[in-house]
């Protein structure tokens, strides 16, 4: 093979340039190898024929099925004005139920001759309806005969066939026989596992598990060949995280502690309450890391409202105690403004420092946002410069190149998933030295999406709620079944005002698109879809405010408005000026008003489940209990209905995440490398293989530790390389 590798051995050369090209754009295959870890979805006994009866509609189907009776019909068209129109209509049956195949014009003619009555076939295309019937037009075929009767018998009954995720340009037995074409090569497959661990837990060789997958000759080899590859990914992926975890404890960081008697200390004194027993055993891990000589990379996971904000300005305080400074980054501006307000609240006389009035160890505690004056932010940029302000917290607006900071000692990102990776590192460069780094999150993630995702992070979990806060009852209402239901929410929403409390109404849009385009294209492909497009904020509070909520004082609020009029409508309804609020999912986070017991979602179906819980956390945060109506007009058998059925029923996020990752699938893993790459996790599931996992990391561990380089396992170096592409290796890097 001229040197090549044959696993790295370009398809083209193998299987021709037109298919290589179609496998490429289609299914993003390049090499033999790829096409060796190309996994069948699925496999077909060839002896039970796949039912007909339970074909889905529009979807690409693979059936293999017995040929009852074929028909040729002529008929006039405009191409074909004197009757010379062709058409084959072929009937199959599986036992099942039958279903009927079309084939048009000069495509008749192979068909025609191919598919006699008794004959068995695979079929593949995508079934439609015409005339209320259930049909595949013009469908793949691959005839199931040998060179004679007998013997194709013999060879396909019972074995089974691999039905590989195909596309329309390229049906599963095409990349069936591609496959076969390249299967030699598994034998010299370089086995990434090293010998001890595979022999160790009785994981059969990578040749035969490729040959197993590809060709199993009973489900016992599919189960065999599934285990090993398993342990492939979860290892080879584990290893990637060890080793970004053991390189960053050879960074250097300046150790910081707080001191007995500084800023700290007397932020303590102050509390009005006593910390959790969760909140004391996290602050213990956090302050242990920032006492370290190399930098701490902690996530700090917490159901709403567990009082993670509490725990991340300890942190913060311990290292203005130490003579560093810390910066807290908010995804959004509301979000940035309702964390400096009640940081410098929590604070008092803590947060002036340099004023008159301040407290003896005050510092000072500065925002700095995208749309602040030029007066303000010369000002906050100067304070940070001169280490007048140990606490900055703020939007992307930190990360810009004229921020300098005094000496930044710990990042803490609030809301992990909204920042890119890009944006946290170019923050950690503003340190002399990689400075902490403490990551908050209030989605909880299972403990093997954890291990996986922020696997090169320590992790910390607040599962315990502070007193006082008072539990939330949800309900899904069914607008489109019972609009009574629909009429009582609105009930409910006046009855909480009228107790003295407020409320939030949640839609999925604004409603002022009709000058952007796309937004305007997009309703009207929905309305000529039949189907209507999102509720939009600003049509809604209108319908509210003249109808069923009228003389109450509704206001709206959304990303497009400017930041100090959102910053007016927060402040008045924290205020208890506004009754209710009528708001996009920029209230999905962080927002903190007592008050508010009563939320009503519209279009809850269009929201995912963690946010449905995110944004559930809004209210109940104070002593009376909280509401939560989930409007719907999603029929009562569909997926939507059982998602949002299953969040009215628990308050648990980490069990709603669990349902909400097995409803989704795992997308890729590595995060970033979402750029069209296939994901890396081919047979491994996330949440099904949680024992794997938690293995895989502790052996990933062992080896790194034992040798970081790797050089001892050239292996399991050579899967890495091809797992991390450059996109995946700086995701990795940057953390």
């Amino acid at each position: 093979m001229g040197g090549v590798p044959a696993l790295e051995e370009p398809l083209k050369k193998v299987l021709g340039p037109a298919t290589a090209k179609v496998m490429a754009e289609n299914l993003g295959l390049h090499t033999v190898g790829d096409l060796l870890h190309h996994y069948p979805r699925r496999y077909e006994e060839r002896g039970r024929l796949t039912r007909l009866a339970e074909l889905p509609m529009d979807e690409h189907v693979t059936v293999v099925a017995q040929v009852a009776d074929a028909r040729l019909h002529t008929f006039a068209s405009s191409r074909a004005p004197r009757g010379k129109g062709q058409r084959l209509e072929v009937t199959i049956t599986d036992g099942s139920g039958r279903l009927q195949l079309v084939f048009f014009g000069n495509g008749v003619h192979k068909p025609h001759k191919d598919l006699l009555p008794g004959t068995r076939a695979l079929f593949a295309g995508k079934v439609s309806m015409f005339n209320r019937r259930l049909q595949l037009a013009h469908p793949a075929y691959e005839l199931l005969r040998g060179e004679d009767a007998a013997e194709t018998v013999d060879s396909w009954a019972g074995a089974l066939i691999p039905i590989y995720p195909a596309t329309a340009k390229l049906e599963s037995w095409k990349l069936a026989k591609a496959v076969q074409t390249v299967l030699p090569s598994a034998q010299e497959a370089v086995d990434p596992l090293p010998d001890i661990l595979r022999e160790g837990r009785g994981l059969v060789p990578l040749p035969e598990a490729l040959l197993k997958i590809h060709r199993p000759q009973t489900p016992a080899d599919v189960e065999d060949a599934r285990s090993r590859l398993k342990w492939d990914e979860a290892f080879v992926l584990q290893v990637a995280l060890a080793r970004r975890r053991h390189a960053d404890a050879q960074l250097p960081a300046v150790p910081r502690r707080p001191t007995p008697d500084g800023i700290l200390a007397a932020f303590d004194d102050r509390l009005p309450f006593t910390l959790t027993e969760g909140q004391r055993k996290v602050s213990k891990e956090i302050f242990d890391d920032l006492a370290a000589e190399h930098p701490m990379h902690r996530l700090l996971q917490g159901e709403v409202g567990s009082g993670k904000t509490l725990v991340a300005l300890r942190a913060m305080l311990a290292v203005v105690d130490a003579g560093g400074q810390a910066a807290m980054l908010a995804p959004t501006e509301v979000l940035a403004q309702q964390h400096h307000r009640s940081v410098t609240e929590m604070m008092g006389d803590l947060a002036q420092g340099g004023m008159l009035g301040g407290a003896e160890h005050a510092t000072k505690v500065v925002l700095l946002t995208g749309s602040m004056g030029a007066a303000a932010r010369r000002q906050a940029l100067l304070d940070l410069a001169t280490g007048e302000a140990g606490l900055v917290i703020g939007t992307h607006a930190l990360i810009e190149d004229k921020v300098q900071f005094h000496d930044l000692g710990l990042v803490v990102v609030d809301e992990q998933h909204r920042f890119g990776v890009e944006q946290r590192d170019a923050l950690r460069g503003k340190g002399k030295q990689p400075p902490h780094l403490l990551v908050m999150t209030a989605t909880p993630i299972p403990r093997t999406v954890a291990m996986t995702v922020f696997g090169d992070l320590e992790t910390s979990v607040l599962d315990q709620l502070p007193a006082g806060r008072s539990p939330i009852a949800s309900h899904v209402v069914p607008a489109a079944d019972k609009p009574h239901f629909l009429a009582r929410a609105w009930e409910r929403v006046r009855e909480e005002v009228e107790n003295g409390h407020q409320a939030y109404v949640v839609c999925p849009r604004i409603g002022d698109e009709e000058d952007d385009p796309k937004s305007r294209r997009k309703k009207e492909e929905a309305e000529t879809a039949d189907k209507r497009p999102p509720l939009a904020v600003l049509e809604v509070a209108e319908q509210l405010a003249k109808g069923p909520l009228a003389g109450l004082r509704v206001e709206v609020l959304h990303g497009r408005m400017h930041p100090d009029d959102k910053d007016a409508v927060m402040r008045r309804f924290a205020a208890g000026e506004t009754h209710v609020l009528v708001a996009t999912t920029v209230i999905e986070v962080g927002v903190n008003v007592p008050n508010a017991t009563a939320m009503v979602i519209m279009d809850a179906d269009r929201f995912g489940v963690s946010q449905l819980h995110q944004l559930r956390g809004r209210v109940g945060r104070g002593s009376a209990p909280g509401l939560c109506l989930l409007v719907t007009d999603a029929p009562e058998a569909s997926p939507a209905r059982q998602r949002l059925g299953a969040v009215a029923s628990t308050l648990d996020g980490f069990e709603l995440s669990r349902i909400d990752l097995e409803q989704r699938r795992e997308g890729d893993v590595l995060g970033q490398a979402q750029s069209g790459a296939r994901s890396s996790l081919r047979v491994l599931a996330v949440i099904e293989d949680e024992e794997v996992i938690a293995q895989a990391r502790e052996e990933a561990a062992a080896t790194v530790a034992e040798d970081p380089d790797l050089t001892a396992h050239p292996g399991l170096r050579a899967a890495l390389d091809a797992l991390l592409d450059e996109d995946r290796e700086q995701y990795l890097e940057k953390g």
